[in-house]
Formats: C-alpha cells, sequence, structure tokens
C-alpha cells in the first residue's frame, strides 16, 4: 500500500471541502470494505484519503408514514438488517441484508459506501432500486436528490461528482405491496452470479392483477438495472405461469451477462430466467398476504 495524507472531517461541510480541493486524486473512506481491500490489491492508490467515518450525523434510520424511509448514509448493513421498522415496513430490505456477505462484512460496511462503489454485483443496489428509492448527493456549494436507478453509468461508475457525498437514502411511504431478493452465488458470502429484485402491487379490485412491478437485475449487466420489457408483460394483467414465463423469457434474451469464471452467457441467462419466475410469484404471493 503507498503512502497517502490522512484527514479524518469532522463534518459533511468539510468533508465535500476537502474533496473539491483534492479533486480526481482524493477518495472517500467511509465503512472501508471496498477502498481498503482495492488499495491493499493496489488497484488504486490516492494520494489522500478524506475519512467520514466519524461524521455521526450520517448514521440513522428514520420513519414516518407520510415520508417513508430515510436512511443516513454511513448507516452500517448491519443496522439496516436489524432494524425494527425497516423488518415490519420493508421486509424484503432487511432480508435482503440478512444474505449480504458476512455478519464482519455488515458490522463494518455502509449503505452509502456500497451504493458508491457501484459494483455490479451488489445486493443492496437492486433491493432499493426495486422499493423506487432516491439517493440525496451533497457537495460543497451543491445538494440534489436523484433516482437511485439514474445514479449509475457503468461498472463501478456513477453520477456523483467529485465534490460530493452520498448523505441519505430515501426510500418512498409502505403500501399494499410484496417484494423480494433472491440472488445465485457459488458460495453464501460471495458475490451473486445473478440476482434479482422483484417489486410488485396489486389491484384492489381485483387481487390477482398486477397493478404495477419493477423487476431489478444484479450481476448480469454492466449496472443494476431494470428490465422494462418483462415489467410491460405483467403489468396490468392478471398474474399467472404462462404469463410469469413470457416475463422471465424476455428477461433472459434483454439482460447482457458475460462469461467468466462463475459461469457462461447461457448459464447466467438461465439462472437469471428461473430467478425472475422466483421472484415474482413469491412477491405476488406476499402482496396478496397483506
Amino acid at each position: 500500500m503507498d503512502d497517502f495524507q490522512y484527514f479524518p472531517a469532522k463534518n459533511v461541510k468539510q468533508a465535500c471541502a476537502l474533496l473539491a480541493q483534492y479533486g480526481e486524486e482524493a477518495k472517500v473512506l467511509s465503512g472501508g470494505q471496498t477502498l481498503v481491500n482495492m488499495m491493499k490489491q493496489r488497484l488504486v492508490s490516492p494520494p489522500y484519503i478524506i475519512d467520514i467515518k466519524g461524521i455521526m450525523d450520517l448514521d440513522y434510520i428514520n420513519y414516518s408514514k407520510d415520508d417513508g424511509l430515510r436512511i443516513g448514509g454511513l448507516t452500517t448493513h448491519r443496522s439496516v438488517e436489524k432494524s425494527d421498522v425497516i423488518q415490519d415496513k420493508f421486509p424484503m430490505l432487511a432480508q435482503m441484508e440478512y444474505t449480504l456477505a458476512s455478519v464482519a462484512v455488515r458490522n463494518w460496511g455502509t449503505v452509502g459506501g456500497n451504493l458508491c462503489s457501484a459494483d455490479p454485483a451488489s445486493d443492496l443496489a437492486p433491493t432499493l432500486i426495486a422499493l423506487g428509492a432516491e439517493v440525496t448527493l451533497t457537495g460543497a456549494e451543491t445538494q440534489r436528490v436523484v433516482s437511485l436507478e439514474n445514479f449509475f453509468i457503468d461498472s463501478f461508475e456513477t453520477i456523483i461528482n467529485q465534490d460530493e457525498i452520498l448523505t441519505e437514502i430515501h426510500v418512498p411511504k409502505a403500501v399494499m405491496n410484496g417484494g423480494i431478493h433472491i440472488k445465485f452465488a457459488i458460495r453464501e458470502t460471495d458475490l451473486a452470479v445473478a440476482s434479482v429484485a422483484t417489486h410488485l402491487t396489486l389491484k384492489e379490485s381485483s387481487p390477482e392483477t398486477c397493478d404495477d412491478i419493477r423487476i431489478v437485475m444484479g450481476a448480469v449487466n454492466s449496472f443494476p438495472s431494470r428490465v422494462k420489457r418483462a415489467e410491460e408483460i405483467i403489468r396490468g394483467q392478471k398474474i399467472t405461469d404462462p404469463l410469469i414465463e413470457k416475463a422471465a423469457q424476455a428477461v433472459s434474451e434483454d439482460i447482457q451477462p458475460t462469461s467468466d469464471m462463475n459461469g457462461k452467457e447461457a448459464f447466467k441467462r438461465d439462472i437469471a430466467k428461473v430467478l425472475v419466475e422466483r421472484t415474482v410469484k413469491e412477491a405476488a404471493a406476499r402482496a396478496r398476504t397483506l
């Protein structure tokens, strides 16, 4: 690991000012699960490290019936997993966190750091996109709110500016819905080979009919993304096995997986199809019980 200058930021304003000052030569340290490992492997060697772990104002979970869920960027995965309100109001998020990596990683890793690393195999990003989440990006002079769906540009790339920090995640208020995240991995604690997060609502007047749906894929595209052709197949229709199979086939055709040590492209397409079928069926079943 190469030498670097270390700055422990006391607040968001100071952190953003330091990022603006040192530009692309600076990196943010939050939980450290991604950055430290990359530095140890000499994949990155930033001359300046801006440590934001001590900014306690960014570690929180707040919920209100009208506003929904707000999570600070420095909140750990473990805190999200164990939150009573998240388990009650957003169970698919808590359940996803339980399957994310290991307890040690969840204890240290932060939700903001996870999203900003923009790993295509992230479990968190597809789940939050399926829930319609948006993120707050705070800079030295500005603050903006963007849909998480539009946050990712490519593998390990986001729209975040050099002087910005992801300070908050907002998930809209819970409605009568069902959702689930499922992944396929070689080992339980590994990154996903393929993953799907599906969230849907049923029509009150016709509980077998889909009112709205989001199907978000992880690890099979260059960044977490919705498969809108499959969503359109199901939206507004009575949910049946043939309809689900048709949507899953559309997903298999539309994703862009690559062959690697975890499997060939065709294998990943087959896995994605099976996962979509499972998640849509389970999400619909959960929605019917509410």
